[in-house]
């Protein structure tokens, strides 16, 4: 599985857009499986962070971001 599987598994899965087997199984792991009940209520608060920063794309970085984050996103963006 890639991380871009994973990540569309999980979206899947949050969204309700599994077919049903998959996501009752998926759901009957996570009961019995803390861990990945853990991780997957971190990257939903992740995805909902990411989306609340991204609500208006045309707008400022919003002040709380380290500028050395940004300058490391500028510099990647520039060698693709």
């Amino acid at each position: 599985m890639t991380c871009q599987e994973l990540a569309d598994f999980l979206l899947r899965y949050l969204d309700g857009e599994l077919p049903a087997p998959q996501g009752e199984s998926f759901a009957e792991h996570l009961a019995l499986c803390p861990p990945c009940k853990a991780y997957l209520t971190t990257y939903q608060k992740t995805v909902k962070l990411g989306q609340s920063v991204c609500a208006d794309p045309e707008g400022p970085v919003p002040g709380d971001v380290p500028d050395e984050l940004v300058e490391a996103i500028l510099a990647a963006r520039s060698r693709a």
